[in-house]
């Protein structure tokens, strides 16, 4: 991804994870963020780390990985065995169809 794509993706979802934020007082207990990896973005969850130890945990929940030769994105979600699974649809054209799938939740995958 060139610098430009990245600061467009980064407006994009950041955006989208405002819309599913908890309010300001939850926050500290669990709030929600995203990373980059090579050609994939990851949405995680934030939460404190257990056992009243200092510091956060980040969890990964959702991923869709940029595929350039087709200009597709693949879609994936964290199991509860920690491996990435493809989710259905397993592609879509834009980072905005990813979001909005992830946003739906139709299968349960992503929020429960």
């Amino acid at each position: 991804m060139k610098i430009l794509d990245r600061a467009h993706i980064s407006k994009t979802v950041q955006e989208f994870l405002e819309t599913r934020r908890p309010v300001g007082a939850i926050r500290a207990k669990l709030d929600y963020g995203f990373r980059y990896y090579k050609q994939s973005v990851e949405l995680i969850e934030i939460r404190p780390k257990f056992n009243g130890k200092p510091g956060k945990t980040e969890h990964a929940f959702a991923k869709a990985t940029y595929v350039k030769t087709n200009g597709i994105w693949k879609i994936y979600w964290m199991r509860g065995n920690l491996k990435w699974h493809p989710y259905l649809p397993s592609t879509v054209r834009s980072l905005q169809a990813f979001l909005k799938l992830v946003n739906e939740d139709k299968n349960g995958c992503f929020f429960g």
